[in-house]
Parts: structure tokens; C-alpha cells; sequence
């Protein structure tokens, strides 16, 4: 007699007739990608499991079941570190420059601690976050304990996801195998190490929205921004209005931030990807009015997210004078 594999039930879940499949529990989810991720599913269920969440389309629910699952998975599950701000940076492929780490260097500047993460990206013909990060100096961690340490120094440290959930590292090096993104692009923006009290998300898709807000709510993440984000970055658009899904203290509400400029064209995809194009914006050396407005309302947005008592307005002012009164003599 032919006993079916134990994964074989969250596939057939999944994967049953029109009329018959349906989708997963919190629970189920937790255990199907604790599954995954610590080698007990075979690769053919992993492939089958991963694109009929595709098909099927994920629920919030299901995707935090998913990080629950990666962060049992954390190297070093008893880390901890205070900080303020979680700052995930998963876009792999970056056809403009990562124009928000200089928002988050400001962000630091204003005395929040702050843990970018996130994984290598592409770099020939494209512009990844780690180089640019190298280019301003900021720590980049091999390991959650050394995160935490070097917070205790600094107020922004990088730190990739191979080095603190590797079995989540793994899926996101399944695309060029299965020839399409899968869950793993969604919930690894989600993972938040630290426990970080605020959250920026930035994605690609606007109507993945919601469902990145839904996720966040049933994880208990009290504060958090998801906006469609320039690359899929944490990154504001000026040129655009933004909707912003809101959990503001544990409530949601969407806010509507208007646009930064009247300039309604610009190039991205024309810039020159060099890291040190960065250094050069922040020294006051290039003239590209679109990108420093990136700048200034991606900060306007974590300051708004801070301190929501602070209007929409007061928010764009005030990180306009943060930029204005940078030291640009500082990464000379």
C-alpha cells in the first residue's frame, strides 16, 4: 500500500478541482512552508506547492503563516536589537538608482535605528542596494548578532537575508527554474528580523497592496506604510499622488499624498546606475530635481509614519529641511 508523502496534503489543498480546492489556514500555511524550508518537502511538491500559490493567488492570512514560518527558521531566533524601523529591500532587479538609501540616511540622522534588509539583486545593467550602501559606508552585517551589534554604533546597518533565513534565500533562487516570481517575493518583504515597531513597504504591484496590509494586520505589525515604490523599493514617486495603505497604531486608513511637483516626465530607467552618482547627489553635485524630490518625500513618509500628528504637508516640509541642512561635506 502507497502511503502518501506528508506534504501531499497542502499540495492537494491547493490543488484539487474548481469546486474543491481552497486555501490555507494560518496554520497550515506556518506548517506547509515550515515544511519547505527546513527540507521535508520534496522539490517536485516545492515547485507544485509554489505555482499553484501563484495560480491560486495568496491570502494574507497564508502569507503570514509564511513568515511565521521563516522566522522559525532564523539562524539566531533569540537576537534582539531595538529598533525603530524595518526597511526591506527585495526588488532584485534595480533599472534606476536606489535614490531612497539617502532618505534612510537621513532617517538615521534623526536619531531612529533603523534595519535595511534584504537580498543581492542583479547587478550587470542594473543598480542593486549593497554597492550603493558600500558607497556611503554603511555597516552591512554577516549575521543577526552582528546586526545587533553594530546598532549599538550606528543607526542604519544592511543585512542580507542569506545571512539570517538561508532556507528563504534558497526560494528566491528558484526564478530562474520555474520562470516566474512565487510567494517568497511577497513575504520575505515581511519578515521584519528585529520586531521593528514601524515597517516601509514598497512594492511593484499597487494591487498587491491590500494584501501586503492584510498580512502586516495578522502578523500584529502595529505601524507600517505599503505604497507602490519606485523599482519596487521603498521609494515615493514625486511625480505621482501616492495612496498610502496606512496601519497607523493598529488601525488602517488609506491616505492620499499628493503629488511633489508638476514635472510629470522623467527618465529612470536612463540614469547612470553608478554608485557614486548617490555620493554625488548627497554632495550637491548633480542637478536632478525629480530624484531629490524621491528623496525628500520617501523621508516625509517614514517621518509621517513616526509621528502621525504631524500633517501630510507638515511631513513633505519638514524632511525638505532635513535634506536642505544635510552636511555634504560628510562623504567626501
Amino acid at each position: 500500500m502507497t502511503v502518501d508523502h506528508p506534504f501531499a496534503n497542502y499540495v492537494r489543498i491547493l490543488g484539487k478541482g474548481p469546486k474543491m480546492w481552497r486555501h490555507m489556514t494560518f496554520d497550515e500555511s506556518r506548517a506547509a512552508m515550515g515544511m519547505v524550508l527546513d527540507g521535508t518537502a520534496d522539490p517536485l511538491q516545492v515547485g507544485a506547492y509554489l505555482l499553484l500559490l501563484r495560480r491560486t493567488g495568496e491570502t494574507g492570512e497564508e502569507l503570514a503563516g509564511m513568515v511565521a514560518a521563516a522566522r522559525d527558521q532564523f539562524l539566531e531566533n533569540d537576537i534582539s536589537a531595538p529598533v525603530d524601523f524595518d526597511w526591506p529591500s527585495y526588488a532584485d532587479r534595480h533599472r534606476q538608482q536606489p535614490w531612497f538609501i539617502l532618505a534612510a540616511i537621513l532617517l538615521a540622522d534623526q536619531g531612529y535605528k533603523i534595519l535595511m534588509h534584504g537580498i543581492e539583486g542583479y547587478t550587470e545593467g542594473y543598480a542593486p542596494t549593497r554597492p550603493a550602501l558600500a558607497a556611503f559606508g554603511v555597516p552591512q552585517a554577516a549575521s543577526l548578532s552582528a546586526a545587533a551589534g553594530a546598532l549599538a554604533d550606528n543607526n542604519l546597518v544592511y543585512l542580507g537575508l542569506e545571512h539570517f533565513c538561508p532556507s528563504v534565500q534558497a526560494l528566491f533562487e528558484l526564478r530562474p527554474l520555474l520562470g516566474v516570481r512565487t510567494a517568497v517575493n511577497t513575504f520575505g518583504r515581511d519578515l521584519n528580523p528585529f520586531g521593528a515597531r514601524y515597517q516601509l513597504q514598497g512594492v511593484f504591484h499597487p494591487p498587491y497592496k491590500p494584501l501586503h496590509l492584510e498580512t502586516v494586520q495578522t502578523l500584529g505589525q502595529p505601524n507600517s506604510y505599503i505604497f507602490k515604490g519606485g523599482g519596487g523599493e521603498v521609494q515615493r514617486n514625486p511625480m505621482k499622488p501616492a495612496r498610502v495603505d496606512a496601519l497607523v497604531n493598529g488601525k488602517a486608513k488609506e491616505q492620499e499624498w499628493p503629488a511633489m511637483t508638476d514635472q510629470s516626465v522623467y527618465k529612470w530607467r536612463e540614469e547612470d546606475l553608478d554608485p557614486l552618482q548617490l555620493v554625488k547627489m548627497w554632495q550637491g553635485k548633480l542637478d536632478l530635481p525629480v530624484p531629490e524630490l524621491a528623496i525628500v518625500g520617501t523621508l516625509a513618509f517614514a517621518l509621517k509614519l513616526a509621528d502621525p500628528g504631524i500633517s501630510i504637508a507638515g511631513a513633505d516640509d519638514r524632511a525638505a529641511e532635513i535634506w536642505a541642512a544635510r552636511d555634504k561635506r560628510r562623504f567626501s
